[in-house]
């Protein structure tokens, strides 16, 4: 066998090995959360040895880290008019939470954050980096620095009443009455024009 299709076949099965810790990270993630998930049992899923796993990852903060790298694929807001910014995120977060079950990363992730102090500041940290940028292209630096968090945090709300929490007052929602309920609230956070205090009647 030549040095040139030598490579090719040991970098496939690198790529398979990688693969397979991944897929079996998500997976123990997901049944137990970050605290109880072990290389060792990691390993065991995948049918390696644990040093692969250390071989590839590091340790388990970095497996973590890269079984759950996730993309909130937010839309370009700067296209969306700014009336209907409120009820775009809404419908795209109902989008991502009830999305692909193979794509179920951020529930997992959302999961692990309720217990473990890594994972949640793994979760602020990637709303941080991509939800706050999104709403800067669109209302400006000064507003997402001071409401990026509040929209992250009612999105997450939702996240976690429905899904993992699943509150009877909440998963009997449509998604078309969570979609009409949540987006004034969103709006309300948004609005450049109005203090965050408690709005004083006229």
């Amino acid at each position: 066998m030549t040095p040139s299709t030598e490579k090719p076949s040991t970098d496939k099965r690198s790529d398979r090995t990688r693969a397979a810790i991944l897929r079996a990270a998500r997976e123990r993630f997901a049944a137990q959360g970050y605290e109880r998930t072990t290389i060792r049992a990691v390993a065991s899923d995948a049918d390696i040895d644990p040093s692969m796993v250390i071989r590839y990852f590091g340790n388990k903060a970095r497996l973590f880290d890269s079984a759950l790298a996730i993309d909130l694929r937010l839309p370009v807001l700067t296209a969306v008019p700014r009336s209907e910014l409120a009820r775009a995120l809404v419908r795209h977060f109902l989008d991502r939470w009830e999305g692909d079950p193979a794509d179920d990363a951020l529930l997992v992730l959302l999961r692990s954050a309720v217990t473990n102090e890594y994972a949640a500041a793994r979760m602020h940290e990637i709303f941080a980096s991509q939800v706050a940028p999104s709403l800067a292209a669109a209302l400006g630096p000064e507003v997402a620095a001071s409401r990026a968090g509040l929209v992250s945090s009612q999105l997450l709300g939702l996240g976690l009443t429905r899904y993992l929490l699943r509150l009877p007052a909440v998963t009997s929602l449509t998604r078309q009455e969570i979609e009409d309920g949540l987006t004034p609230a969103i709006e309300a956070v948004l609005e450049p024009n109005e203090p965050m205090a408690v709005r004083k009647s006229g």
